[in-house]
C-alpha cells in the first residue's frame, strides 16, 4: 500500500520529513509522497531516510490555486497536487518564491485581523511554530496554547477557515497556471480531494474536472479522509470519463490533525498500481 498526500514540520503538519518516513516504514508502507504546501525544502531529507529504509518515495508538493471565476470564497481555492519522479529544476523552486511572498502578506493581514478581534496573537508567534511555510494551523496553535479554543480543528473552524471572520483569501495563482507549471518541471499534476470544490455537487463537480483537464490535469484525488466509499466510488467514474489517473492520500499532518492517520486514505488503502499508474503518466 501507498501514501500519496502528506505533510511535514515543513508547511503544517508536525513531524519532521525524516520522522514522517519512519513512521511509514513502521506500516510497512510500499510507497510514501511528501506534498508540503507550496515548498520543496523537506523532500531530499525525505527521500535520504527512505533510502536507508527501503521506501520508495515520491517527491511531491500540494500548491493552493485561485479559481477567480467561483464568488463563493468557500470554493474558490483548489489545490492541485504535483508529483515529482526526478527533481524539478530551479526554476520551478524560484516561481515558489513568488507564492511564498503572497503568503508571508496573507499572514500579516491574518495576524492583524486577530488581533482587531480581540485575539493577542502576533505573526512572530505563529511563525516560530512553522520551520518552512506558516500557516493557519500554525495561528491555530497559538490560540490554542493562549488558551481561546481547546483545539487546532476549533480554532480553525470558529476564526480560520473560509467564511470565518479572521480568513484572509491569499493571492494564489489559477488552477491552470499551477497545472502548467508542474507539467513543464516535468511532474504530474492532479486535483486534490475534490470533495471541498463542490460541496457534493456532482454537477459541479463534472464542470471543475472537464475543465481542469483541459488545462492539462493529469490525475484526480480519488481516495482521501474527505470522501466516502460512495463519493469516492463517484470521482472514479469521473477520472475514467475525463482519462485521468486516480490517486490517493491520507492528508496526514501530524499530531495536529490526529484523526487522520498515515496510510488510511478515509477507509480505504491505495494500491501500489496507483503509482504505477502515475509513473506511466510521467513517461517514467
Amino acid at each position: 500500500m501507498v501514501d500519496l498526500h502528506t505533510h511535514s514540520s515543513f508547511s503544517d503538519g508536525t513531524d519532521t520529513p525524516a520522522e514522517l518516513v519512519r513512521r511509514a516504514a513502521e506500516l510497512d508502507l510500499e510507497a510514501l509522497a511528501l506534498t508540503d504546501h507550496d515548498t520543496l525544502e523537506g523532500l531530499e531529507e525525505a527521500a535520504a531516510e527512505s533510502a536507508r529504509h527501503g521506501l520508495f518515495f515520491l517527491r511531491g508538493i500540494e500548491l493552493s490555486a485561485r479559481r477567480q471565476d467561483e464568488p463563493d470564497e468557500l470554493r474558490r481555492t483548489v489545490h492541485i497536487l504535483g508529483y515529482f519522479f526526478e527533481p524539478p529544476d530551479s526554476g520551478f523552486a524560484a516561481w515558489l518564491e513568488t507564492i511564498a511572498a503572497c503568503r508571508r502578506a496573507r499572514n500579516r493581514a491574518m495576524a492583524e485581523r486577530l488581533q482587531t478581534l480581540g485575539y493577542a496573537v502576533r505573526l512572530e508567534e505563529a511563525e516560530a511554530l512553522a520551520r518552512r511555510v506558516t500557516a493557519r494551523p500554525h495561528f491555530a496553535e497559538v490560540l490554542v496554547r493562549k488558551g481561546y479554543f481547546p483545539t487546532v480543528r476549533a480554532a480553525i473552524d470558529a476564526l480560520l477557515a473560509e467564511g470565518r471572520p479572521a480568513f484572509v483569501e491569499k493571492e494564489d495563482p489559477s488552477p491552470a497556471e499551477c497545472i502548467r507549471r508542474l507539467r513543464a518541471a516535468g511532474g504530474v499534476a492532479s486535483l486534490a480531494h475534490p470533495r471541498r470544490l463542490g460541496n457534493g455537487n456532482p454537477a459541479q463537480e463534472d464542470s471543475i474536472l472537464r475543465d481542469l483537464t483541459e488545462a492539462g490535469l493529469q490525475a484526480v484525488e480519488v481516495w482521501h479522509p474527505d470522501h466516502d466509499p460512495r463519493t469516492a466510488s463517484r470521482y472514479a467514474q469521473l477520472a475514467r470519463k475525463y482519462g485521468l489517473a486516480a490517486t490517493g492520500g491520507s492528508d496526514y499532518h501530524g499530531a495536529r490533525t490526529p484523526d487522520l492517520r498515515l496510510g488510511d486514505a478515509g477507509g480505504a488503502r491505495v494500491k501500489k498500481s496507483v503509482l504505477d499508474e502515475l509513473r506511466r503518466r510521467a513517461g517514467n
